[in-house]
């Protein structure tokens, strides 16, 4: 059986520059808290959302207008049973120009419905990449959504 990893896409009237800007900058459209740096091949961050969830992700691709990939390097999850099903998944946000517009495919290789997170978590992405991000790129502010 295939898996298939969650993934959405959105497309934009603004140039793989203006999306790869706002991808690279979470702080801009991702609620909770971040410390560490998001925008350089090699970069560290980690990401909390009340006590909820935290995170730790490596910045380990950096294609400037194309490609980001971040790596979960630690998870707790705390409305999980298993708090670090995050660990060692990849989240990629891959920026294609299509005709006269860009789009921006977002996949969290890792999720997928046979997890349990995905429920959730799938549909916190779709808020943050369709709406919080899209409303970045589109009008270059944004409301981070509640999560919970």
């Amino acid at each position: 059986m295939e898996t298939t990893n969650f993934t959405t896409t959105i497309l934009v009237d603004q140039t793989p520059k203006e999306v790869f800007d706002a991808v690279i900058d979470p702080r801009k459209w991702w609620s909770g808290e971040f410390k560490g740096a998001t925008k350089e091949l090699g970069d560290e961050f980690s990401y909390r959302y009340q006590n909820f969830h935290y995170s730790e992700q490596k910045v380990t691709e950096l294609i400037p207008e194309e490609r980001v990939v971040w790596l979960v390097t630690k998870s707790e999850l705390n409305f999980l049973e298993d708090k670090s099903e995050w660990k060692g998944t990849k989240i990629i946000f891959e920026i294609t120009r299509k005709a006269d517009k860009t789009e921006l495919k977002f996949t969290h290789v890792g999720i997928h419905p046979e997890v349990e997170c995905y429920a959730d978590c799938s549909v916190a992405w779709a808020l943050l990449i369709q709406q919080s991000l899209y409303q970045l790129i589109t009008t270059g502010k944004t409301e981070k959504p509640v999560l919970v």
